[in-house]
């Protein structure tokens, strides 16, 4: 199933292991400001729903 990379197979292996290093990163960057800003977002309507009571 793996092609054979010859020489360069540490090379080309260590960047595909970089490039989902980073792209988890960026996932996970990308879902932990989405659960902060739906937490502040919450915040927020509860204040407003305060104020209208």
């Amino acid at each position: 199933m793996m092609p054979d990379l010859g020489r360069y197979a540490a090379e080309v292996l260590s960047a595909y292991a970089v490039s989902l290093v980073i792209l988890a990163l960026l996932v996970g960057a990308i879902w932990w400001r989405g659960v902060r800003i739906r937490r502040q977002l919450g915040e927020i309507e509860s204040r407003r729903r305060g104020k209208d009571a």
